[in-house]
């Protein structure tokens, strides 16, 4: 399968799209504000301590003060951090995540203080106006503002250091015990001081000497980190992470792509000289793109893009799929649509069923949907169906990297799940609420609208000092009062026994009306 890194550098926006044979399956964007700062280090100040809730508000200087749990300041917690990130490493900007979906909404709804050790509070740890370092672990997404911990890790390419827990971990990717056992005796025997470290993948086979210079490299960032730490204050930043693009480079680039196309000459050349200071030793395919149409557009990623921020997904047989965004959750409703099948009900609906599997996975990476996800397949009487539908769900979710938890289906026919989210999916990185409607996604219809403007109308007859209504409307309900609602206005006239004028407004949102009174001399 060929795999290719395609990147479109913009001084203010990159974005990175992942492509298995020419088709986009992950994307990146990633833009210049605080959106996009997980893994960065700041010098922060504790605004205000939340004992109810075990956590702080800390200012790293945006306008949406960051938290953090008292778990992430507690050196308890150091041991969840580690489990964390030996179960997955490698997972680009969840590296320094470290809680799950459920742990986190008990710690919204406030149950979390229940599970903390009652020996230690958030009030023993911080106090308003202290200073501290912090890293985020997690972008603000909607009205959250960042999440923050003091547990620093740095990744490298092999491995990741975490300076604040003396911890030994290994990817799980790395199944050969034989190699994982090489490998943690190679670093004991490496290691000068107590500091945590966590190989990633990328480390299986790897020798001494490139070991030795990885650690050297990650102790002396960290080494710099202190220094400038202690000569600024709050608020400020510290250390910055890799931007998108050498993301990429250091955890996709020759270990999930084979190549990496770029349509910036200058970033081109940074990322040159990227590898060669991390990667010297490895040879990797970076190309520069120089094509007369938008690199997205000349790789068909555009278009991807636009669809992926569609709510209704249809699939190759004539069924499809409606994928809806709420507060809670994403729900995803499979439906038949014009699939009518070609032998009886129940292989129609698995046929429909198994074909929804492959592209909700799809769908849930590229968009890169996180949280409680709810999806409703079409109900199945057969239990041998039942069975294949969950088996290739799992096998579907395979694929992506970030952690999922599937749990089986329900009487309802309903599948639970819950995806690692660490930043904005597609839909709200790409997309706001809209102006029109308040962000709650529906108009009124017209007939509604021309129900209500008979309403108004009612209403203000009564104390109407002329004799005739003009009614400015948009053109769509202007056709309506004069076509199939024209009824409407024929009944206030007769009720009232004056006329009533409709003009329509091409410039007006299709719920926007006003009604003007007149005295017309007869």
């Amino acid at each position: 399968m060929l795999k290719e890194l395609v990147v479109n550098s913009a001084p203010h926006e990159t974005r990175v799209a992942l492509l298995e044979n020419g088709t986009i399956v992950e994307v990146f964007i990633e833009r210049k504000d605080e959106t996009s700062i997980a893994g960065n280090i700041y010098k922060g100040r504790v605004q205000r301590v939340l004992p109810g809730m075990q956590a702080a508000f800390v200012d790293i200087g945006f306008d949406q003060a960051a938290f953090i749990y008292v778990d992430d300041v507690l050196d308890a917690a150091s041991h969840k951090l580690c489990q964390k990130f030996e179960q997955d490493p490698d997972n680009d900007e969840e590296e320094t995540s470290d809680i799950d979906e459920e742990e986190e909404r008990e710690k919204e709804s406030g149950s979390w203080k229940s599970r903390v050790a009652p020996e230690c509070s958030i009030e023993d740890l911080l106090t308003e106006g202290q200073e501290i370092m912090v890293q985020v672990a997690k972008s603000s997404i909607g009205s959250k503002g960042p999440r923050v911990t003091t547990h620093i890790s740095l990744a490298g390419r092999y491995m990741v250091l975490m300076p604040t827990v003396d911890h030994i971990g290994i990817s799980k990717r790395i199944s050969d015990e034989t190699e994982r056992t090489r490998l943690k005796e190679m670093l004991l025997s490496i290691r000068k001081n107590n500091f945590g470290y966590i190989f990633r993948t990328q480390a299986r086979d790897i020798d001494e000497a490139t070991l030795k210079k990885e650690i050297e490299f990650l102790n002396n960032t960290w080494e710099d980190i202190l220094v400038r730490s202690k000569n600024i204050s709050a608020t400020a930043l510290v250390y910055k992470d890799l931007n998108v693009t050498f993301r990429a480079v250091r955890d996709l680039l020759a270990n999930e792509a084979d190549k990496l196309i770029i349509d910036s000459k200058p970033e081109y050349d940074n990322v040159q000289n990227f590898l060669k200071k991390l990667m010297p030793d490895v040879n990797l395919s970076v190309e520069l793109y120089q094509g007369p149409e938008p690199i997205f557009d000349a790789y068909n990623i555009e278009g991807d893009i636009a669809r992926a921020l569609k709510e209704k997904v249809w699939l190759k047989s004539g069924g499809y799929i409606v994928i809806e965004q709420t507060e809670a959750l994403i729900a995803i409703d499979v439906n038949t649509g014009r699939y009518v099948g070609k032998h009886n009900f129940d292989e129609t609906i698995l046929k429909t069923n198994l074909e929804a599997v492959k592209e909700i996975a799809y769908q849930i990476r590229l968009r890169n949907i996180g949280g409680i996800i709810i999806i409703d397949f079409i109900d199945m009487r057969r239990d041998s169906h039942k069975e294949k539908v969950m088996t290739r769900m799992h096998e579907a979710m395979k694929k992506d990297k970030s952690q999922t938890n599937i749990l089986p289906l329900t009487e309802l026919g309903l599948v639970q799940m819950t995806r690692k989210r660490t930043r904005r999916n597609l839909n709200r990185t790409l997309c706001e609420p809209c102006f029109y409607c308040n962000g709650n996604g529906h108009l009124l219809s017209g007939m509604s609208i021309c129900h209500k403007i008979y309403r108004d109308l009612v209403s203000e007859a009564g104390d109407m000092m002329g004799n005739r209504f003009t009614v400015k409307v948009h053109p769509e309900i202007a056709q309506l009062l004069h076509g199939s609602e024209k009824h409407l206005i024929s009944s206030l006239e007769s009720q009232f026994a004056k006329p009533i004028a409709i003009y329509p407004e091409p410039h007006y949102h299709i719920e926007e009306y006003h009604i003007f009174e007149s005295l017309v001399k007869k």
